[in-house]
């Protein structure tokens, strides 16, 4: 008994991560190289800073759709 069909599954190979703070490392995976915005070198969660992440104005596109104004204005 096989553990794959041979021929139908990609290549398994080495792949580095770069995030969008610099930081870089090696893992595995299909693709060659795989973009992040977030890293454990610039989550919050990890480096205890708390900033705020709006990326492609997520937020401006919310407030156009649904209308909303700046809380307290």
């Amino acid at each position: 008994m096989r553990a794959v069909k041979p021929g139908i599954h990609p290549t398994y190979q080495r792949a580095t991560v770069q995030c969008a703070c610099g930081n870089s490392f090696v893992t595995r995976s299909t693709v060659p190289v795989i973009h992040v915005e977030i890293c454990a070198q610039c989550h919050p969660f990890f480096t205890g800073k708390q900033k705020l992440v709006d990326t492609a104005g997520r937020v401006e596109r919310f407030r156009r759709k649904y209308g909303t104004e700046k809380v307290g204005s």
